[in-house]
């Protein structure tokens, strides 16, 4: 009825197998996916740093360059020591994005059970929640 398939797949390149690919195990993935999200919450957290300067913002800075250079294997992630954006956007905004961020990282820390990333994430979420909230800016 059918004649089976007598020619190499059009999607094979030639002269490779599979095992000539490096593949990446799920926890290396895992790693990349968590530096990645902890190195972007570390860039807008010094772009906050930089329209609002505060003793929290530099220690949070801190531990997420050790997390971020931890998960890297000792490659100390770039820093910028000005906001770089063409047009700056309100400190509120970038807390919102930082809180979008450091779920991320949450997520994905839960997901490898890496406490020390968990923890930090968390910590990051309620403060950049807690200073988005326009009733917090408010004066009392």
């Amino acid at each position: 009825m059918y004649e089976p398939i007598r020619t190499k797949s059009v999607h094979t390149m030639a002269g490779t197998t599979p095992s000539d690919f490096p593949h990446r195990s799920r926890e290396e993935e895992l790693d990349i996916q968590l530096a990645g999200h902890l190195a972007a919450l570390l860039a807008v957290t010094d772009e906050i740093r930089a329209l609002a300067p505060s003793a929290d913002l530099d220690a949070a800075t801190e531990r997420l360059a050790e997390q971020v250079a931890r998960l890297r294997g000792g490659s100390a992630p770039v820093r910028s020591t000005v906001a770089t954006a063409i047009h700056e956007p309100g400190v509120v905004a970038l807390h919102q994005r930082a809180h979008a961020l450091a779920g991320r990282a949450l997520v994905v820390a839960a997901s490898r059970a890496d406490t020390a990333a968990a923890i930090l994430a968390a910590e990051r979420m309620d403060a950049h929640a807690s200073a988005a909230d326009p009733r917090e800016l408010a004066p009392h």
